[in-house]
């Protein structure tokens, strides 16, 4: 979608630190890290949000999910644990209006989050 942030990321038009690429989702290291370690999982199709997913887009959400376990491992959040956040709107925090999932770790993390 023109003039989203994350598409221009898929397209190369905008830089990024991959650290995961496949045929449907993409994931990179987050510019703003809210934790020692933080990147994004998105797929590569546009979808706004969680709430504008369909089932046509089952496949893609599920891909999205195994991408960050992938994650995960790759960048040693598996043994010690991590969080996985999707945010749904801007009451939420989506700040990027293209279905993006966080993947948190490297420290303890509290609970409630919000």
């Amino acid at each position: 979608m023109p003039g989203c942030l994350f598409c221009n990321i898929v397209a190369g038009k905008t830089p990024a630190e991959i650290v995961h690429d496949s045929e449907h989702v993409l994931a990179f290291k987050d510019i703003r890290p809210a934790a020692p370690v933080h990147a994004l999982v998105i797929p590569k199709v546009h979808i706004p949000g969680i709430h504008e997913a369909t089932p046509e887009h089952a496949a893609a959400l599920g891909q999205v999910l195994l991408a960050a376990r992938d994650v995960a491992e790759k960048l040693g959040l598996a043994k010690g644990g991590y969080r996985l956040v999707v945010n749904q709107g801007a009451d939420a925090g989506q700040s990027v209006f293209h279905l993006h999932c966080h993947v948190l770790g490297g420290r303890p993390m509290a609970w409630p989050p919000g």
